[in-house]
């Protein structure tokens, strides 16, 4: 059996970085992801799916991302049931990753340095 997912698209907000009782970090973000098709008015829908990243991934991408930048989320999908507060019983869909790349420089950063082959803005923390 297989559950792997790839998607591609922008933070909805900044990540929201939070530790579990053990001390274990975890991110939860929203990527906005366009369908690749139409619809009848000739626009793209989005789909807004929620990611969950854990332990040292959680942090590094709390600390280097923020609403509107464009990533690669690796990972698989979980649904989970719980109980709301008024009872109901509800379902969740998210996907777990286990990588994040990141696909463009920060946007605060106008005079980043820009590859001129692909016109992609590099990141500020390269090791070399």
């Amino acid at each position: 059996m297989m559950n792997h997912i790839t998607l591609i698209g922008r933070l909805t907000r900044d990540p929201e970085l939070r530790y579990t009782s053990q001390g274990v970090p975890v991110a939860s973000l929203t990527l906005a992801v366009d369908r690749p098709f139409t619809n009848a008015q000739g626009q793209r829908d989005v789909d807004f799916i929620d990611i969950v990243i854990w332990r040292k991934l959680a942090e590094t991408v709390a600390n280097h991302l923020t609403k509107g930048r464009l990533v690669a989320v690796a990972g698989r999908l979980q649904v989970r049931s719980y109980e709301a507060q008024d009872g109901s019983k509800r379902r969740a869909a998210e996907v777990i990753a286990e990588s994040v790349q990141f696909l463009d420089g920060k946007k605060s950063d106008a005079n980043a340095p820009v590859h001129a082959a692909t016109a992609v803005p590099l990141p500020d923390d390269l090791p070399f």
